[in-house]
């Protein structure tokens, strides 16, 4: 192309995202996609087609960094012909007389090698397109507004699991190669569009409306697979049943990934979420997926099903499905743990307004803190407001009238006002244009819960000789660890008879431990939570050097979490016990450094080298990983490994050995 087109392309070429959605409505893509690990790259072969909604000589599609090719075009039964197109490297632009009216299929062939949104982690691909654009790595629509049923087919390795949106069609096996067909039947936003390989199996089941669950687990995690999964069909079905809307789509999937950037995402039809919550039985009382698990599925109706237009309203996304995940969690655990929940969330909220830093719901800079947890509030004073009948009445209105379809506030408020017969002015000042909390309306809530009104009642800060009958009372056990929390020099034997809640609670405050306490503490040891082991462990082996040696044998094979809490403590304090097994010293220095490889998940690695400097570990080969870690796709761990190393460079042995990895 030459100089004068390209400057005629660049001067036509000014329409916005907002305009494009009045101009042509994107139908239906359907990418045959190639993914190579090798390259860390994408491309294939893709087909859009789209109606004109108005007559325009140009329009676009998003794709960053992308080569572009055989761009051709057919209008309704037409044959195909060339397009005139023009990729700045943002916006691909297709240049046509595009005729109001009549309808278009686009085809072209591309490649890429996305620096975020698609990630290419050991043997796992996966994706992450909220807060990241689909465009990186397939050419769609940034805009949510604009929404499209994506029919995806991807060939890798043969050796490897595809999992991504919808009904999976069928699986044609080449020589090395397998090739997935996917298909959707309903339209989307493009940043929910979604992609995951790597070495999997999985369980299935079906919802009571019939609709297949699919759970997917890394082979090794066969025994995992229950504790992880635990409650999914039972939320699935009370989701149905309290939203009164039938789950919108054909089928639902889980899936783990290494290193993810969160907790999980909701792309449609497919979960992906962090390995960090694949856990065992023991693992789930402290770390279980079940709240993540609930949240998700809510998006698949609030923020996929129904989508905000703006982040204005993001709070229709994060506080329904907070608030919904919650429901569900009172369905599953009661109703003490309900409002235990909005307790903390209070207390989380309340911290945020002392430091200055509340915002309104309707503000798109809100914080997480805000979208979440303060629209989860709102919703159930809502729900108190204006009664259980109106709110779901309402849900069910605003879902079925806004299916596939982008909404602001105003459009759910209308649909309650509607349901209930009442004005809700006073509501949305209060709660979602107002920056200061309504503090008065979340205490009088709190109150109605008699297991929130006896914790408040619950003080031993002063202590009072009643503090110890408390212990032994039918009290709550968050009413108990919080005595615990109050009084931890003033622990009986006795006391060690409670929940695990509360053992664990004395293993967190009991650290200067009497001798007359010894035999109990010792038994923490044995609790199913590996919190309480690594808490009693520790403070044991501090207080009874002599027994240092019982404890560490006694808790040898215990690895905890998937960041080995456990195991690594072990690995720090055998390093500290002279008298134990003295001549396995390098190898179990050997194992904790070998943690920080990136091979490895980035919990496991920060807490490999939080354990390195306490021990003032370091060697060149665990700092080349620091070094490493700074350049990781996982923001957290990214920031994490630039402040360690930078605490590290103000040692001089370290600051040289770190000059030295720069230089190479």
């Amino acid at each position: 192309m030459n100089k004068l087109v390209i400057l005629l392309f660049l001067v036509s070429f000014g329409i916005t995202s907002a305009q494009q959605l009045e101009y042509v409505d994107f139908k239906v893509a359907k990418p045959q996609l190639w993914v190579d690990g090798d390259s860390s790259s994408v491309g294939g072969k893709i087909w859009y087609s789209f109606e004109m909604l108005k007559s325009t000589d140009s329009i676009y599609l998003d794709a960053i960094d992308m080569r572009i090719e055989n761009v051709e075009i057919r209008k309704g039964s037409d044959s195909i012909v060339n397009l005139g197109f023009h990729n700045d490297n943002k916006k691909l632009w297709f240049k046509h007389d595009f005729e109001a009216g009549e309808s278009y299929t686009m085809y072209f062939e591309y490649e890429a090698k996305p620096s975020k949104a698609l990630y290419f982690v050991g043997d796992q691909v996966w994706t992450q397109g909220q807060g990241k654009y689909t465009s990186h790595w397939l050419p769609s629509i940034d805009d949510m507004n604009d929404k499209i049923e994506f029919d995806l087919t991807v060939t890798f390795d043969k050796q490897y699991q595809v999992i991504a949106n919808g009904e999976l069609l069928d699986v044609e096996e080449n020589s090395s190669t397998k090739t997935w067909q996917f298909n959707m039947n309903s339209p989307m936003s493009s940043y929910l569009v979604a992609l995951s390989i790597g070495t999997y199996d999985k369980k299935t089941e079906s919802s009571k409306s019939g609709i297949p669950l699919e759970y997917y687990y890394y082979p090794k995690d066969l025994a995992k697979v229950e504790s992880t999964y635990r409650y999914s069909k039972e939320i699935f079905d009370f989701f149905e049943a309290e939203i009164g809307v039938p789950y919108p789509w054909a089928i639902y999937k889980q899936v783990p990934v290494k290193d993810f950037l969160y907790s999980g995402m909701e792309n449609t039809t497919l979960t992906i979420f962090s390995d960090a919550f694949v856990v065992d039985s023991i693992g789930f009382k402290d770390r279980n997926y079940v709240n993540v698990n609930a949240h998700e599925l809510a998006h698949q109706w609030f923020g996929d099903l129904v989508t905000e237009i703006s982040g204005a309203h993001h709070w229709l996304h994060e506080g329904f499905a907070t608030y919904y995940a919650l429901m569900a969690e009172r369905h599953v655990f009661g109703e003490d743990h309900y409002y235990w929940q909005l307790y903390q969330y209070a207390q989380q909220l309340l911290e945020q307004e002392k430091a200055g830093k509340s915002t309104s719901l309707l503000d798109p800079e809100s914080s997480s803190l805000t979208f979440y947890q303060k629209g989860c509030w709102a919703l159930h004073i809502l729900k108190a407001r204006v009664g259980e009948d109106a709110f779901r009445l309402a849900i069910e209105k605003y879902l079925a009238k806004y299916k596939y379809k982008n909404v602001e506030t105003i459009d759910f408020i209308t649909e309650v006002e509607q349901a209930s017969g009442q004005d809700l002015s006073e509501f949305v000042d209060a709660w979602l244009k107002n920056k200061a909390l309504p503090q008065d309306a979340m205490v009088r809530s709190l109150r109605e819960s008699q297991f929130i009104r006896e914790y408040e009642m619950v003080d031993c800060d002063p202590f009072t000789p009643k503090c110890h009958d408390y212990l032994l009372s039918d009290l709550s056990e968050k009413a108990k660890v919080k005595v615990v929390s109050q009084m931890p020099h003033r622990i009986t034997n006795d006391d060690f008879r409670n929940g695990w809640e509360v053992r664990q609670a004395i293993a967190q405050n009991v650290t200067e431990i009497p001798l007359e306490l010894k035999k109990s503490y010792e038994s923490l040891l044995d609790d199913p939570s590996y919190v309480t082991i690594e808490a009693a462990l520790y403070n044991l082996w501090l207080n009874f050097k002599e027994d240092r040696s019982s404890y560490l044998q006694r808790t040898k094979d215990i690895y905890g979490f998937s960041d080995y809490n456990v195991r690594l403590l072990w690995l720090a304090l055998h390093l500290n016990t002279i008298e134990y097994q003295t001549d396995k010293k390098a190898a179990v220095y050997e194992e904790l450094k070998g943690y920080t490889k990136p091979e490895h998940g980035f919990e496991l690695r920060m807490n490999a080298f939080n354990y390195l400097k306490l021990i003032n570990g370091y060697d060149a080969t665990s700092i080349e990983n620091l070094l490493e870690a700074t350049k990781h796709h996982n923001w957290r761990f990214q920031k994490y490994a630039k402040e360690m190393l930078e605490e590290l460079s103000r040692d001089r042995a370290y600051r040289l050995i770190i000059d030295s990895l720069a230089k190479d």
